[in-house]
């Protein structure tokens, strides 16, 4: 009789990551709320959170790239592998060519993965599939799969993983420069820093610099993390001090600035709503 897999064989980083992408493609979770919490959940943090964080992240910015070489490798479409087998493949890619991971590593922990969370079965096809991967870095794949694609906007959608409304939206924003748009793409792909946010009535930019980060570039109310999980500070773990990128935070103020004629207490609908943190933001510049 089979044995049911156990999910303790591997190593915990990898199968949060896992689980998080198994999340996002199968029940159209949010990356960015799933993650921390399967890292609380298992009380993962220091490197093992950072390994998790970036293999989860790192897969997602990069799938589109990563796809179009697993499909030159697999003799099937990728539609009809099994969705678990594929995020496992899409993460030893990404471990492979964009990780400080050794390839031997890198196939061998995918090997155990698919062992420990689907059946012995499928780990041959895991093992040899990554094991072709290794054969060239991230650029000469990039290189080979757009051979034979002509038209310069889905080169680039390729090249930098990006889906196609985003590129032609950045492409005409920037005249139709080529250049410009592989120097924009190019930065979208970098992942953004770990920015912290003071929020009114609760805490100040000053208590931000007491935590170790630097003051950000445009809000005044931003710090920059150079490491580490903000989750760890309990300024953070009360919500006096709320982790918020820049421009997210600039919107909010931008939206306070705007004068409303009101007979009326004013009321505001947050037709963008996520885990809260420019209604946060709201709440304290508006006391």
């Amino acid at each position: 009789m089979t044995q049911a897999p156990k999910r303790n064989r591997i190593d915990a980083p990898r199968l949060v990551a896992y689980d998080v992408l198994r999340a996002v493609s199968s029940d159209d979770a949010y990356a960015n709320l799933v993650l921390p919490t399967l890292l609380r959940e298992r009380e993962l943090d220091g490197r093992d959170a950072a390994f998790a964080t970036e293999l989860t992240y790192g897969t997602l910015r990069w799938q589109g790239l990563y796809d179009e070489i697993l499909s030159t490798l697999v003799s099937r479409s990728l539609d009809d592998l099994d969705p678990g087998i594929l995020e496992i493949l899409r993460m030893g890619t990404h471990q492979i060519l964009s990780m400080r991971v050794p390839e031997h590593a890198a196939v061998s922990s995918s090997v155990d993965l698919a062992r420990t969370v689907m059946t012995a079965g499928p780990s041959a096809m895991v093992n040899a599939v990554l094991r072709k991967v290794t054969a060239r870095d991230l650029e000469q794949w990039a290189d080979e799969v757009l051979i034979g694609v002509d038209d310069p906007l889905t080169q680039r959608c390729i090249r930098w993983s990006h889906p196609r409304w985003i590129v032609s939206a950045f492409y005409d924003s920037l005249g139709g420069d080529l250049v410009a748009l592989d120097a924009l793409l190019a930065q979208d792909n970098v992942p953004a820093p770990v920015t912290l946010v003071a929020r009114p009535t609760r805490s100040t930019p000053d208590d931000l610099k007491e935590l170790g980060a630097e003051p950000g570039r445009w809000s005044p109310l931003a710090a920059v993390m150079g490491s580490g999980d903000p989750g760890d500070f309990e300024a953070v773990r009360r919500g006096d001090v709320g982790v918020q990128d820049e421009g997210s935070q600039l919107v909010t103020m931008a939206l306070t600035s705007v004068a409303v004629e009101a007979a009326q207490p004013e009321q505001w609908l947050d037709l963008c709503a996520g885990p809260g943190g420019k209604a946060a933001l709201l709440a304290g510049l508006a006391d």
